[in-house]
């Protein structure tokens, strides 16, 4: 079942259309890369699924409702988790995390930190103040705080940028235990294809805001007959073959 339906989707600033016709779809239980250059449009994508930003034209309906329309309803089912947004640093984290919970109505907010804090091995930087952790530590944080509503949909932006390759697999299995264990459906965005073929069940490539490709990771590297799916991405990316003598 698709738990997010995007169609006919168009955003424009002045002259330059952002995304432009984009259309797709993502299915429950899945961790789903939306993949494509910088400035393909994924983040203003984003923006529109979470009702940040009111779409030019197109339809965007989450668990079966259009996401305007229904804000409140929708909203309180999703979460969404990037490191390139801060909590405030002048709070602890304990501090940080209930006042999040308690915007979003959970019942039990210290005993949902608590059970969350451990899922994430957090627990001993609950006392700290937030501008003290370090990075790996602010992604647990995040991702902690994308969990608190029990999301049915997740949507990270990049989570793992700027990890070290320790910090970055821990996260990895993070997500997949997250999908395993709590069902979470993750709308995914990340430039390292490795990554992308290791935790996505299936991908979809986007470039200059307009739909390209979609498929599994294994299937889109035999289609395009490349040896990874980081060729793939050159191949969609410069709009022409990737040729294997460029190897």
């Amino acid at each position: 079942m698709a738990i997010l339906e995007v169609q006919d989707l168009v955003k424009e600033f002045g002259p330059v259309k952002a995304v432009n016709g984009l259309s797709f779809e993502v299915q429950e239980g899945t961790i789903t890369g939306l993949l494509g250059p910088n400035g393909a449009g994924k983040t203003t994508t984003i923006q529109m699924i979470l009702d940040l930003i009111t779409p030019t034209s197109g339809t965007i309906n989450v668990f079966g409702l259009p996401i305007h329309d229904n804000r409140e309803e929708v909203l309180g089912k999703m979460n969404f988790s990037s490191p390139y947004v801060s909590l405030p640093g002048n709070l602890r984290v304990r501090e940080n995390l209930a006042t999040f919970a308690r915007l979003y109505g959970v019942k039990d907010v210290w005993g949902k930190i608590d059970e969350l804090a451990d899922f994430f091995n957090i627990r001993k930087l609950l006392g700290r103040m937030t501008s003290t952790l370090s990075t790996g530590q602010l992604t647990r944080l995040n991702l902690t705080k994308a969990l608190l509503n029990d999301p049915k949909l997740l949507l990270l932006d990049e989570p793992t940028a700027s990890l070290d390759p320790d910090i970055a697999d821990r996260t990895r299995k993070m997500l997949q235990r997250i999908k395993n264990e709590r069902g979470v459906t993750i709308l995914y965005t990340s430039h390292n294809m490795e990554e992308v073929e290791e935790i996505c069940d299936t991908v979809i490539f986007i470039d200059q805001g307009s739909f390209k490709d979609q498929g599994t990771p294994t299937d889109l590297v035999k289609k395009y007959g490349h040896k990874d799916l980081n060729e793939v991405f050159l191949t969609i990316a410069r709009g022409s073959e990737f040729s294997k003598e460029e190897d």
